[in-house]
């Protein structure tokens, strides 16, 4: 019987996790605009769910337009990851994702994301204990390494003999942050001894890069870009099919994406709160339009659907359209 992962469209394409960005209104729109794209939550911890954290259990949501979805875990603790699992069958998430890449020294300082590195045997355990304990596929999110890349084809071997069933790996080490670039020789190299799907990530910015890096891997995993570009995983397809790469919709259509990412989030999450999440994508949005400053010092301070929509019209009424810019 095939792994579920070999029923996906191919090659994959996959939004990466990334922690206050990946939220289900986000999600949903770059599913509507690419529906093979592969969506993952952003990194949840298995502690608290394990404890049935009441904020946790609400940024697990997702809707059911956004599958084949799976939920993303961190931590370190086979007891919460075996728990915590059991929470994500119940909420109806098709696999379980391990962060094993995450450097954010408040993870790693406490033993959770790419520290389950420093002793990739223990964690070869801790996946295969969790892999018998739950009837999900599970995945790992990793790193070439904590300090460097000498473990990790043998870590990627280990991994897949514990029992995962697809691998995503970013081209750098814990040490690394996202410094320097990405290094995915190491990636393609691991795959010719790995038989499960491997996906790269790290510096994808457009779709003619995610072409030319695909090489013998099964997918791509693309994060920070698609911040600022959530059309890229259309553009990323119709490159893999060999197709005319179509053009960043015109501003004004870009607006009308986040209008509707911040209706989604309102109604999921009410109005106040949704929009000082949404900030934080309405800055990245504005980069590089004429005006951005005064646009983004009025964006990070929004508080109403109303002031946004207000500001949105300005951006319109001043004629700036891609074409104009």
């Amino acid at each position: 019987m095939p792994s579920f992962f070999e029923t996906i469209k191919r090659p994959i394409l996959a939004l990466a996790p990334m922690a206050g960005y990946t939220e289900s209104p986000f999600r949903t729109l770059v599913k509507e605009i690419e529906p093979s794209t592969l969506l993952i939550s952003e990194l949840l911890s298995a502690r608290a769910f394990q404890y049935a954290d009441p904020k946790t259990r609400r940024m697990a949501f997702f809707s059911p337009a956004e599958k084949p979805f799976g939920i993303q875990l961190f931590g370190s603790s086979i007891e919460s990851f075996i728990a915590a699992a059991k929470v994500v069958e119940e909420l109806g998430a098709d696999f379980i994702d391990l962060n094993f890449g995450c450097p954010s020294p408040k993870v790693i300082n406490s033993g959770n994301g790419s520290a389950l590195l420093r002793d990739p045997c223990a964690s070869a355990k801790m996946i295969e204990e969790l892999v018998h304990s739950t009837k999900l596929p599970v995945t790992v999110k990793m790193r070439l390494g904590f300090y460097d890349d000498t473990m990790f084809q043998q870590t990627c071997v280990d991994f897949q003999n514990a029992g995962i069933q697809m691998l995503a790996v970013h081209g750098r080490t814990t040490q690394q942050k996202f410094s320097g670039s990405a290094d995915w020789e190491p990636i393609y190299r691991v795959k010719e001894s790995l038989t499960i799907p491997v996906l790269g990530n790290g510096d994808i910015t457009s779709a003619e890069g995610a072409k030319a890096r695909l090489q013998n891997l099964d997918g791509i995993m693309i994060g920070r870009a698609a911040v600022k570009n959530p059309w890229i995983f259309a553009q990323c397809r119709a490159a893999f099919k060999g197709n005319k790469i179509p053009s960043i919709p015109a501003l004004k259509d870009q607006l009308r994406f986040f209008e509707k990412q911040a209706e989604l989030a309102i109604e999921q999450k009410g109005e106040r709160f949704a929009l000082m999440e949404l900030r934080k994508h309405l800055a990245q949005f504005v980069r590089g339009i004429e005006g951005a400053a005064q646009f983004r010092d009025r964006l990070i301070r929004v508080e109403t659907q109303a002031e946004l929509q207000e500001i949105f019209d300005e951006i319109r009424s001043a004629g700036q359209t891609q074409d104009d810019v």
